[in-house]
């Protein structure tokens, strides 16, 4: 038996259940992990809240960890007990040991640490997707990111300098436009105080943004629209204040033939090959120094629940992890 954090009815984080599981053996094309490091995302508390069904009740939280193979299943040549490894996948990260699929888990090297491991998978991987699949960000773009000082978007900021563009960020407060700025975002917007749109449009000299990146979903979503040069993409990743409404796709037209696409990393790395090839890159922009993984905070794992309240308060900044 071990420890994990299970959710047998959807709701508020008062459903998360800190208790004992059985796992079986490692099945063919299988890993056991123990986790050393869990990764804490806002995707954790659409599935808790059933914003996002899972296959069934009751069910364990996460998607992201880092850790040690303990045990490989028939088939699985890739990875041997003792790997260091990282863990992008389905349900099932909040918890001392996993069952994962090994075409869900890629080798970690020896210069990143667990706790920056379980950090970057999830939301590594998907500013890695964004910048270089959705729209493949070139010097001299100008690029906008909403929730720049949130996890994503601290990688995004980063990397997105690192490739030569403008970054124009969005932030809750005066700290957390700070924190973006020292992450690569040239100018941040005080979305509270400021117009965002008008202001992108102040900032670029009315030129406007090749893309945006949006993972606040509902309240953002007309002006990331207006945010955007004629021919523009919006990449609307996520739905921090709940899911874009349906809308007219005639505003498209009238706001200049805009793109707009809502891609998941699950759609990326549904290729083995695709994964990996991700994961290469991220690491690799991690231990060049272009990117840094901000953990800026930690709970153990039992109190998963206080950490689900932190992150819905907009109390987090950075990446934050649960400890097992």
């Amino acid at each position: 038996m071990v420890k994990a954090i299970r959710v047998h009815q959807t709701g508020g984080p008062e459903v998360l259940k800190y208790e004992d599981v059985a796992l079986p053996a490692p099945g063919p094309g299988e890993l056991l992990v123990k986790n050393r490091a869990i990764g804490l995302n806002f995707i954790d508390t659409y599935f808790r809240s059933g914003l996002y069904a899972a296959p069934k009740l009751p069910f364990v939280l996460g998607n992201e960890s880092a850790g040690e193979v303990l045990a490989v299943g028939p088939d699985v040549t890739e990875f041997k007990p003792g790997d260091r490894v990282a863990c992008v996948a389905t349900l099932g990260a909040y918890a001392e040991e996993r069952i994962v699929a090994a075409a869900s888990t890629v080798a970690l090297p020896a210069a990143i640490s667990f706790e920056a491991a379980a950090s970057m998978m999830l939301k590594g991987l998907t500013a890695e997707y964004l910048l270089h699949r959705t729209y493949k960000v070139k010097p001299g773009d100008t690029i906008l990111v909403h929730a720049a000082a949130g996890g994503t978007g601290l990688i995004l900021c980063q990397w997105g300098k690192a490739l030569g563009a403008t970054v124009i960020g969005t932030a809750g407060s005066k700290d957390k436009a700070e924190l973006a700025k020292a992450h690569g975002a040239d100018v941040v917007i005080l979305y509270r105080d400021e117009n965002v749109a008008a202001r992108v449009k102040d900032i670029t000299g009315g030129k406007l943004c090749d893309v945006v990146y949006d993972g606040v979903g509902k309240d953002t979503f007309m002006a990331s629209l207006d945010s955007l040069k004629p021919f523009g993409v919006l990449a609307s990743f996520g739905n921090a204040s709940g899911a874009v409404e349906a809308f007219n796709l005639g505003i498209l037209a009238a706001k200049g033939s805009l793109y707009v696409t809502r891609p998941t990393l699950n759609s990326h790395t549904a290729k083995r090959e695709t994964m990996v090839e991700m994961a290469k890159n991220l690491f690799g922009a991690v231990t060049s120094g272009k990117v840094t993984i901000p953990v800026n905070a930690t709970f153990p794992m039992k109190d998963a629940a206080e950490a689900h309240r932190t992150l819905e308060s907009r109390g987090t900044t950075g990446s934050t992890v649960l400890i097992p």
